[in-house]
């Protein structure tokens, strides 16, 4: 890591502000500006930051019932840099940045950190013989607010094309062409932070986008690379006079924002474990889809972790309702994507964009465990309309949560959860999300007053 600080500074010298940040459990990066003289002390030593950083909601309220803010009298807990994330910051000039991760004053490994609870589910997966070969897949929205505070899709301003706001162009390049000097800087300053950002496309919605992450033979630094995008991408935008946002579902009559994750296995010989000339993959492909088919609904807090997340899961919406599983078919939840047979692999579609990629994949890589631990059996895969495929019977526990609140209710009695995540990890979050829970359904809204205030 010394090489790697040393390098940075000679490689650019301009750079005299570095921002130092590491990813809450709600997905939400916090941290702090730091001078350049500082970058050895912090290589060095590390630094110390108020443990009560990992503690808070998603608004940056404390949330005391974690056990991180006055039970603790607010302490320090020290962090380290994530290898490998020294950057410049192509979007703040003369600024740099890079990931930090949170540990004990000894040395363990901080419970409320949410990186940490991926290494511990690559560990697990590892124990069984295989790497977890990973890749982010992300949906978001770039948008432009007009003097009125308005949000509309970003676009040409003026003229717009005929019925430009109301037309979908899934797939258009004119979509595309239009943002292009926006998307030539992402992709530069993806570049200049060796992302692996692969293929961009238009979405479903106006002002809807999906961008592609390479795999890696790391499940941790393929997530470190997808939040290091996300970060990339907003900086973008707001350069641009743009907001990009990864809400779930930001508008009521378009398309919601998934982030679907892709796994494989990989043997000790790096050869993939679930390539198959069948398209429905290898036994233990089958096994890792029944691992995460039978765990999908005490996890869905994971997946959909804001009230907001829940407004995406609708009908025939290319967001899942159900835990099922198909081949080359986009309607339900555990896809195998077409391919050559080297390329077999399970896409989990689960998440919205809002999720915490940390705990969505240590959750993902728990449940495929799970499956190969247990051999699990999926059972017949989808054919056709998912969304009309009959439901899991209720005995199964396998009905997905219909609100936040089950949601929260289910992960709260869950032992995968508990041994997936690590209890103390899963307190924190539980905590953090019942205080949010409660919060967000105590707001009066302008629905409530546009349906009942001169009506009941």
């Amino acid at each position: 890591m010394n090489d790697e600080l040393q390098q940075f500074l000679t490689q650019y010298p301009d750079i005299q502000s570095v921002q130092v940040f590491l990813t809450d459990p709600s997905g939400v990066s916090r941290g702090k500006n730091v001078s350049r003289d500082e970058l050895e002390a912090l290589y060095a030593h590390g630094r110390n930051v108020a443990g009560s950083i990992l503690g808070l909601d998603v608004t940056g309220a404390d949330v005391e019932a974690t056990g991180l803010v006055w039970e603790t009298g607010d302490a320090d807990k020290l962090c380290r840099p994530v290898p490998g994330t020294l950057q410049p910051t192509p979007w703040l000039p003369g600024t740099g940045q890079v990931m930090l991760s949170m540990y004990e004053l000894d040395g363990r490994p901080a419970a409320a950190d949410p990186r940490h609870t991926l290494a511990r589910a690559v560990a697990r997966v590892e124990a069984l013989g295989y790497t977890s070969v990973f890749a982010c897949e992300v949906e978001f929205y770039l948008l432009r607010r007009l003097p009125d505070g308005q949000l509309v899709p970003a676009g040409p301003e003026a003229p717009q094309r005929l019925g430009e706001p109301d037309r979908i162009e899934a797939y258009g390049l004119s979509r595309l062409d239009d943002l292009a000097p926006v998307f030539q800087d992402v992709f530069a300053a993806a570049r200049a932070q060796g992302l692996p950002v692969g293929t961009l496309m238009a979405e479903y919605a106006p002002g809807q986008y999906e961008i592609t992450l390479q795999h890696r033979p790391d499940a941790q630094r393929a997530v470190d690379e997808a939040i290091q995008f996300k970060r990339l991408l907003r900086g973008v935008a707001a350069r641009h006079g743009l907001i990009a946002s990864f809400m779930a579902k930001p508008f009521t009559d378009r398309a919601g924002s998934g982030a679907h994750l892709h796994l494989s296995l990989a043997d000790q010989d790096g050869h993939n474990a679930c390539a198959a000339d069948d398209p429905a993959g290898t036994p233990l492909l089958r096994q890792v889809i029944g691992g995460l088919q039978a765990t999908a609904a005490e996890s869905f807090l994971v997946f959909a972790p804001h009230g907001n997340s829940y407004r995406r899961f609708r009908q025939e919406s290319y967001a899942p309702v159900a835990a099922n599983w198909g081949v080359n078919n986009r309607s339900v939840s555990l896809r195998i994507p077409a391919g050559p047979p080297a390329s077999r692999h399970v896409e989990h579609r689960f998440c919205g964009a809002d999720a915490n990629l940390y705990v969505a994949a240590a959750t993902v890589l728990a449940g495929a465990a799970h499956g190969i631990e247990q051999q699990l059996d999926p059972g017949p895969p989808v054919t056709g309309n998912g969304y009309r495929a009959p439901p899991a019977p209720p005995e199964a526990g396998r009905r997905l949560p219909q609100g936040w609140s089950e949601a929260l209710a289910r992960a709260g009695a869950s032992a995968f959860l508990r041994e997936a995540l690590g209890p103390d990890f899963l307190n924190v979050f539980l905590a953090i999300k019942a205080q949010e829970c409660a919060a967000y359904n105590a707001q009066v809204t302008a629905t409530d007053l546009a349906w009942y205030l001169r009506s009941v």
